[in-house]
């Protein structure tokens, strides 16, 4: 018993970090992302903002399973869900618009150095994230924490999209590399939109 109160510690520790990892990282992409005219940047710090709603509601379920052996979604949960899945469509209608348009001008960003600088940060965070949640969801057998690592692999996807598209800017001058990232962004937004809704409907728990 004492082992699994310790394991769902860590488990609420690790929920906690995601939260406000991906709310700093959101600050300062938006803001980068702004300041260079990089697209990518910018929706990849949009995204963090809406992967903070998720993280909220997982950290609300984490804390719920110290006390409970429900696994089940509450209303809460369902209601971040519901949020997040509006959040992501309307993420994705407007990278893919932006992009478009960029695409069809010719928009090039300032520099996407700070975009290679972040998605390497993020990988190497989101990376250490996904393993100590599945050692956590493993040890405990949970399969909301374990589903919840890969919600957080997803993550780790969106950075090594902006990562191949910023260092791709950097190393070949191609403008239309941010915009395409941006468009490959839009789409895995999509994706976890549709994904947040079903999970709302469903027992499951966050993403497969």
């Amino acid at each position: 018993m004492d082992s699994k109160h310790a394991l769902l510690k860590v488990a609420v520790f690790l929920a906690v970090i995601t939260v406000f990892y991906n709310l700093v990282e959101g600050v300062v992409s938006v803001f980068l992302g702004l300041e260079d005219e990089t697209l990518a940047l910018f929706g990849f710090g949009l995204d963090s903002f809406v992967e903070v709603i998720s993280g909220i509601g997982i950290w609300h379920m984490v804390v719920r399973m110290k006390t409970s052996q429900d696994g089940e979604r509450d209303a809460f949960e369902k209601r971040a869900l519901g949020i997040t899945g509006t959040a992501f469509y309307l993420l994705a209608a407007g990278l893919l618009a932006s992009s478009l348009y960029n695409l069809a001008q010719g928009t090039q960003p300032e520099t996407t150095v700070w975009g290679v600088v972040i998605a390497a940060v993020s990988i190497s965070v989101m990376g250490w994230l996904v393993l100590q949640k599945r050692k956590v969801g493993t040890s405990l057998s949970s399969d909301a924490i374990l589903a919840d690592a890969n919600c957080t692999r997803t993550c780790m996807q969106l950075s090594f999209v902006l990562l191949v598209a910023s260092l791709g800017y950097e190393v070949l001058g191609i403008g239309r590399l941010d915009a395409l990232g941006a468009l490959i962004i839009a789409g895995i937004s999509f994706r976890e939109g549709k994904e947040a809704f079903t999970k709302a409907k469903n027992r499951d728990t966050c993403c497969d």
